[in-house]
Protein backbone atom coordinates (compact mmCIF):
# COMPACT_ATOMS: atom_id res chain seq x y z
CA UNK A 1 0.00 0.00 0.00
CA UNK A 2 1.53 3.32 -1.03
CA UNK A 3 1.47 6.57 0.97
CA UNK A 4 -1.57 8.06 -0.84
CA UNK A 5 -3.66 4.94 -0.21
CA UNK A 6 -2.79 5.09 3.50
CA UNK A 7 -3.88 8.74 3.66
CA UNK A 8 -7.17 7.90 1.93
CA UNK A 9 -7.77 5.00 4.30
CA UNK A 10 -7.21 7.16 7.39
CA UNK A 11 -9.25 10.08 6.08
CA UNK A 12 -12.53 11.00 7.74
CA UNK A 13 -13.80 12.99 4.75
CA UNK A 14 -17.43 12.79 3.62
CA UNK A 15 -16.64 11.49 0.12
CA UNK A 16 -14.24 8.75 -0.82
CA UNK A 17 -12.91 10.14 -4.10
CA UNK A 18 -10.15 12.74 -3.82
CA UNK A 19 -11.85 15.34 -6.01
CA UNK A 20 -15.10 14.99 -4.04
CA UNK A 21 -13.47 15.20 -0.62
CA UNK A 22 -11.89 18.55 -1.39
CA UNK A 23 -15.12 20.55 -1.53
CA UNK A 24 -14.52 24.09 -2.63
CA UNK A 25 -16.31 27.17 -1.36
CA UNK A 26 -17.93 27.53 -4.77
CA UNK A 27 -19.76 25.12 -7.05
CA UNK A 28 -17.89 22.37 -8.78
CA UNK A 29 -19.31 20.15 -11.49
CA UNK A 30 -18.02 16.58 -11.60
CA UNK A 31 -18.72 14.52 -14.74
CA UNK A 32 -21.75 16.72 -15.51
CA UNK A 33 -23.84 14.74 -12.99
CA UNK A 34 -22.92 16.06 -9.54
CA UNK A 35 -22.86 19.59 -8.18
CA UNK A 36 -21.17 20.06 -4.79
CA UNK A 37 -20.42 23.11 -2.66
CA UNK A 38 -20.10 24.38 0.88
CA UNK A 39 -22.18 27.30 2.13
CA UNK A 40 -20.89 29.11 5.21
CA UNK A 41 -22.81 32.39 5.69
CA UNK A 42 -20.70 33.48 8.68
CA UNK A 43 -17.57 33.53 6.51
CA UNK A 44 -19.29 35.30 3.62
CA UNK A 45 -20.21 38.43 5.58
CA UNK A 46 -17.71 39.02 8.37
CA UNK A 47 -19.12 42.42 9.39
CA UNK A 48 -22.60 41.00 9.95
CA UNK A 49 -21.09 38.03 11.79
CA UNK A 50 -19.18 40.33 14.16
CA UNK A 51 -22.30 42.40 14.89
CA UNK A 52 -24.48 39.32 15.50
CA UNK A 53 -21.83 37.75 17.72
CA UNK A 54 -21.51 40.90 19.85
CA UNK A 55 -25.31 41.06 20.14
CA UNK A 56 -25.49 37.40 21.23
CA UNK A 57 -22.76 37.93 23.85
CA UNK A 58 -24.66 40.98 25.18
CA UNK A 59 -27.90 38.99 25.36
CA UNK A 60 -26.17 36.16 27.22
CA UNK A 61 -24.54 38.60 29.65
CA UNK A 62 -27.90 40.33 30.09
CA UNK A 63 -29.56 37.03 30.94
CA UNK A 64 -26.85 36.22 33.46
CA UNK A 65 -27.00 39.60 35.21
CA UNK A 66 -30.80 39.60 35.14
CA UNK A 67 -31.19 36.11 36.62
CA UNK A 68 -27.78 35.42 38.26
CA UNK A 69 -28.37 31.83 37.23
CA UNK A 70 -25.76 29.69 35.52
CA UNK A 71 -28.56 27.33 34.41
CA UNK A 72 -30.47 30.00 32.49
CA UNK A 73 -27.23 31.37 31.02
CA UNK A 74 -26.19 27.95 29.73
CA UNK A 75 -29.73 27.37 28.45
CA UNK A 76 -29.56 30.69 26.56
CA UNK A 77 -26.21 29.72 25.00
CA UNK A 78 -27.63 26.36 23.87
CA UNK A 79 -30.80 27.90 22.42
CA UNK A 80 -28.99 30.71 20.62
CA UNK A 81 -26.29 28.41 19.24
CA UNK A 82 -28.88 25.89 18.06
CA UNK A 83 -31.06 28.49 16.40
CA UNK A 84 -28.12 30.07 14.55
CA UNK A 85 -26.25 26.85 13.68
CA UNK A 86 -27.08 27.16 9.96
CA UNK A 87 -25.44 30.60 9.97
CA UNK A 88 -22.34 29.86 12.06
CA UNK A 89 -21.50 26.34 10.84
CA UNK A 90 -20.91 25.19 7.24
CA UNK A 91 -23.51 23.28 5.26
CA UNK A 92 -22.42 20.95 2.46
CA UNK A 93 -24.74 20.49 -0.50
CA UNK A 94 -24.53 17.73 -3.10
CA UNK A 95 -26.96 17.61 -6.02
CA UNK A 96 -26.83 14.36 -7.97
CA UNK A 97 -28.99 12.98 -10.77
CA UNK A 98 -31.27 11.18 -8.27
CA UNK A 99 -31.06 13.01 -4.96
CA UNK A 100 -30.22 16.07 -2.93
CA UNK A 101 -27.83 15.58 -0.01
CA UNK A 102 -27.57 18.26 2.69
CA UNK A 103 -24.97 17.76 5.44
CA UNK A 104 -24.66 20.01 8.48
CA UNK A 105 -22.66 19.58 11.67
CA UNK A 106 -25.51 17.71 13.36
CA UNK A 107 -27.57 16.07 10.61
CA UNK A 108 -27.61 14.57 7.16
CA UNK A 109 -30.66 14.94 4.90
CA UNK A 110 -31.16 12.95 1.73
CA UNK A 111 -34.11 13.80 -0.51
CA UNK A 112 -35.13 12.32 -3.85
CA UNK A 113 -35.66 14.72 -6.76
CA UNK A 114 -38.94 12.92 -7.48
CA UNK A 115 -40.41 14.50 -4.32
CA UNK A 116 -40.31 18.02 -5.76
CA UNK A 117 -42.67 19.65 -8.25
CA UNK A 118 -41.72 23.35 -8.21
CA UNK A 119 -39.02 25.76 -7.12
CA UNK A 120 -38.85 29.36 -5.90
CA UNK A 121 -35.50 31.14 -6.14
CA UNK A 122 -34.54 34.23 -4.15
CA UNK A 123 -31.25 36.08 -3.67
CA UNK A 124 -29.86 33.61 -1.09
CA UNK A 125 -31.07 30.25 -2.37
CA UNK A 126 -33.90 28.25 -3.87
CA UNK A 127 -36.86 26.61 -2.15
CA UNK A 128 -37.73 23.21 -3.62
CA UNK A 129 -41.42 22.51 -3.07
CA UNK A 130 -43.35 19.23 -3.27
CA UNK A 131 -46.42 21.15 -4.45
CA UNK A 132 -47.24 22.15 -8.04
CA UNK A 133 -48.76 25.47 -6.95
CA UNK A 134 -47.79 27.76 -4.06
CA UNK A 135 -48.93 26.43 -0.69
CA UNK A 136 -48.50 27.48 2.91
CA UNK A 137 -47.11 24.04 3.69
CA UNK A 138 -44.14 24.23 1.32
CA UNK A 139 -41.91 25.91 3.92
CA UNK A 140 -42.42 22.85 6.14
CA UNK A 141 -42.34 20.11 3.50
CA UNK A 142 -39.89 21.63 1.05
CA UNK A 143 -36.14 22.06 1.31
CA UNK A 144 -34.16 25.29 1.04
CA UNK A 145 -30.86 25.10 -0.82
CA UNK A 146 -28.54 28.07 -0.20
CA UNK A 147 -26.28 29.53 -2.85
CA UNK A 148 -22.60 30.23 -2.26
CA UNK A 149 -21.60 32.38 -5.23
CA UNK A 150 -22.96 29.69 -7.55
CA UNK A 151 -26.52 30.79 -8.26
CA UNK A 152 -26.35 30.20 -12.02
CA UNK A 153 -24.98 26.65 -11.74
CA UNK A 154 -27.43 25.63 -9.01
CA UNK A 155 -30.44 27.13 -10.80
CA UNK A 156 -29.49 25.43 -14.09
CA UNK A 157 -29.28 22.08 -12.28
CA UNK A 158 -32.58 22.61 -10.40
CA UNK A 159 -34.46 23.78 -13.51
CA UNK A 160 -33.21 20.79 -15.50
CA UNK A 161 -34.24 18.29 -12.80
CA UNK A 162 -37.69 19.84 -12.16
CA UNK A 163 -38.39 20.00 -15.90
CA UNK A 164 -37.45 16.30 -16.22
CA UNK A 165 -39.91 15.45 -13.43
CA UNK A 166 -42.68 17.51 -15.05
CA UNK A 167 -42.10 15.80 -18.42
CA UNK A 168 -42.26 12.36 -16.81
CA UNK A 169 -45.52 13.26 -15.06
CA UNK A 170 -47.04 14.41 -18.35
CA UNK A 171 -45.94 11.15 -19.97
CA UNK A 172 -43.41 12.77 -22.29
CA UNK A 173 -40.05 11.17 -22.90
CA UNK A 174 -37.16 12.86 -21.17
Amino acid sequence: MNENDKKKQLSLEFASEPEKSELAESAEVIDGEVLEWVCHPAKQNKTRTAIVTVFIVLVILGIYFWTFSAFFTILAVIILTGSLAAYYFPTRYTLTENEILIRTTTQRQTKKWSQYRSYYPDKNGVLLSPFVRPSRLENFRGVYVRFSGNKDAVMAFVIRKIEEIRKRERGETA
